[in-house]
């Protein structure tokens, strides 16, 4: 098997903190090509760092918060004015093609309802279970972070790796399910030891560190006071462009 290819295209709050863009994160394998999350700055993070949008075929969400989905109506109008014809199918909570679809309304009234010459497919993960999408298969766990629907984290088997990923989340159990035997956990710490509702910190995630059972964990999702302090972490941080290679034997 080929390596499979992790690229932080943004590792960012939702207020851009630290001038990082918000949250999207692509991975390839031989076979595969899609982003986990797209938030509101993913089309100009993939033009700035090279990647196609034509080459995604699959956008995976973990919530419906704008800084994780609200990239998808700009997506799906720069495939529809760069004449895309790769279907693109859009995986995520319950709600998630109304969601995309007023967002759409919102930002450019009357594009939810045109007819464009590729295929929109949207599909609803059902929270702990497996769901097989094309190569690759995911399975959801619920945490706890409000956002109009059930909020996730994910964990993902894709080219024989597994990437597991928080989402937003406060501290909670699933999290240990999501991220047992991952190869990587791409995990959130919004904060460095303050603690709050629906946001993990550096501390805790610290704590919690030789539960989680993964081989590997990068931090991201960072705001300006995990920023000031990356100095002081033990725990590996992503940035903006960062690559990360998962080796298969």
């Amino acid at each position: 098997m080929d390596p499979v290819k992790v690229r932080f295209l943004g590792t960012g709050d939702a207020v851009g903190s630290g001038g990082r863009l918000q949250t999207c994160i692509q991975v390839l394998g031989r076979d595969q090509n899609f982003l986990i999350d797209c938030g509101a700055t993913a089309l100009p993070a993939m033009k700035r760092l090279g990647v196609n949008p034509a080459s995604i075929g699959l956008i995976l969400v973990s919530h419906l918060h704008g800084d994780h989905f609200g990239g998808i109506p700009f997506f799906v109008m720069d495939a529809q004015f760069g004449r895309r014809i790769n279907p693109l199918h859009v995986a995520g909570p319950p709600g998630i093609e109304a969601r995309v679809k007023d967002a759409l309304e919102v930002f450019f009234p009357g594009s939810s309802q045109i007819q464009r010459k590729f295929e929109t497919r949207f599909s609803e993960l059902p929270e702990g279970e497996d769901t097989s999408l094309g190569e690759l298969v995911v399975r959801p766990y619920g945490v706890i972070h409000p956002s109009g629907a059930v909020s996730y984290a994910l964990r993902i088997k894709v080219g024989g790796k597994i990437i597991a990923y928080s989402g937003d989340t406060e501290w909670t159990d699933s999290l240990l399910e999501a991220a047992c035997g991952a190869d990587l956990f791409i995990c959130e710490a919004y904060f460095f030891s303050k603690k709050i509702k629906y946001h993990l910190d550096y501390e805790t995630i610290l704590a919690h560190r030789l539960q989680f059972g993964c081989r590997r964990m990068i931090l991201t999702h960072m705001n300006q006071d995990m920023l000031d302090r990356l100095k002081e972490s033990e725990l590996e941080c992503a940035e903006d462009g960062r690559e990360i290679i998962l080796e298969v034997p």
